[in-house]
C-alpha cells in the first residue's frame, strides 16, 4: 500500500481523525494481512454473504455469460478468484481464449496475486491490471471492446448515498451500448442474521477491523495500540445499514507522526471503520435509476438474501 497511495491514505486519515465522528475508510483494511483475514471471514458459518453469492454465481453463471462473447471482464477490486473463474468457466471459451481480465485495485500485491492465479489456470487469458482506486479511476479502463464491469460482494453497500451515486454514475459513464454491469447487493434480512455476520464467535472480524490500525501505524508512523480498541458492530434499522466501529477502552492519545497530528480519544469514543448498507429491491432499483442505470435481470438465492443484478446504461 505504500508508494502511489500513501498520499491518499494520509489525506483520508487526516480527514477522518479530525471529524466529529472519527472514521477511517474501509478500503484500508486490505493490506496483505487484512486480505488474509477477510478470506478467513468468508469461511465462517456466520458470514452468509460469500457462500450465498457463490451459490447464486454457480447457479446462474451460464445465464450471465451466455450473451457474452470475447471481451473484457472488468473487476472493481481484485477479489476472490473463484468468482471470476466461475464466469470464465461458464463462458465456455477454452482456456480463457478471447477474454481479458481487467482488475482495478489500490493494492498492487493483491492485484498481482489475483492475476497470477488466473493466468496459471487459464493459459489463453490475458490480463491488464490497473493499480488505482475504482471509485475514480475507471476512465483508465480501455474502451473499444465489449465488457462486463463487476462489483462483487456487498461492496456497493460500503458507500453512503452520495458516494454510492458517484460510484454508480462513474460506471454508467464508461459503459457503451451492449456493455453490462454485474453488481452484488446484500438484501435486508432478520437483524440477528445481519449482526452475527459481523460479530463472529471466533473474533476474526474483530482482528480484521483492528488491522486498519496496524496499517496506519506502519504507513503513517502512528502509535495506535490496537489492544486498546474493541470491535463493535451493529445494525441501524433506520439507516438500513450495519456499522463497524473501533471503541476506545480507555482515555488515550495517539500520535500520527507523518501527519504531525495528536489525536485524543475519550473512553468509549469510536472510530467508524465501515458501513454496509442493506437493500430492498425497491431501494436498490431507485439507486440504480438515479445513476442512469436500469436493472435488466435479477439473480437471487431462494431465501432472497443476496442478489446479483445485471445493469445496463440508460444510454444504450
Amino acid at each position: 500500500m505504500a508508494g502511489a497511495f500513501a498520499g491518499d491514505l494520509a489525506g483520508d486519515v487526516l480527514d477522518g481523525m479530525t471529524a466529529e465522528q472519527k472514521y477511517i475508510p474501509s478500503k484500508y483494511f486490505y493490506d496483505g494481512r487484512g486480505s488474509r483475514l477477510f478470506e478467513a471471514i468468508c469461511t465462517l458459518p456466520e458470514y452468509y454473504l460469500t457462500r450465498t453469492e457463490l451459490s447464486v454465481l454457480r447457479d446462474r453463471s451460464r445465464a450471465i455469460m451466455e450473451p457474452f462473447g470475447a471481451g473484457d471482464l472488468v473487476e472493481m477490486g481484485s477479489g476472490a478468484n473463484w468468482k471470476i473463474s466461475t464466469l470464465i468457466d461458464a463462458a465456455e471459451r477454452p482456456h480463457g481464449d478471447g477474454l481479458r481480465y481487467v482488475p482495478v485495485d489500490v493494492s498492487e500485491p493483491a492485484l498481482v496475486a489475483a492475476s497470477e492465479g488466473l493466468v496459471r489456470k487459464y493459459r489463453m487469458l490475458t490480463v491488464l491490471g490497473i493499480v488505482g482506486d475504482f471509485t475514480r479511476d475507471l476512465h483508465r479502463v480501455p474502451d473499444g471492446v465489449p465488457k462486463i464491469v463487476m462489483l462483487f460482494g456487498s461492496t456497493v453497500g460500503n458507500f453512503d448515498e452520495a458516494a454510492c451515486h458517484r460510484l454508480l454514475r462513474s460506471v454508467a459513464d464508461v459503459m457503451r451500448p451492449g456493455d453490462r454491469f454485474l453488481i452484488g447487493i446484500d438484501m435486508i434480512k432478520p437483524v440477528p442474521v445481519l449482526e452475527a455476520a459481523y460479530n463472529d464467535s471466533r473474533g476474526i472480524t474483530g482482528e480484521f477491523n483492528r488491522n486498519v490500525l496496524h496499517v496506519i501505524n506502519r504507513e503513517l508512523h502512528a502509535d495506535f495500540d490496537p489492544a486498546l480498541f474493541d470491535h463493535v458492530a451493529f445494525y441501524d434499522a433506520e439507516k438500513e445499514q450495519v456499522e463497524m466501529h473501533l471503541r476506545a477502552r480507555q482515555k488515550t492519545t495517539v500520535v500520527i507522526r507523518d501527519l504531525d497530528l495528536s489525536v485524543e480519544f475519550e473512553r468509549g469514543e469510536t472510530i467508524r471503520t465501515e458501513i454496509s448498507r442493506k437493500f430492498s429491491r425497491e431501494s436498490a432499483e431507485a439507486l440504480f435509476s438515479r445513476a442512469g442505470l436500469s436493472a435488466d435481470r435479477w439473480f437471487s438465492d431462494p431465501k432472497g438474501w443476496f442478489s446479483l443484478v445485471e445493469l445496463a446504461s440508460d444510454r444504450r
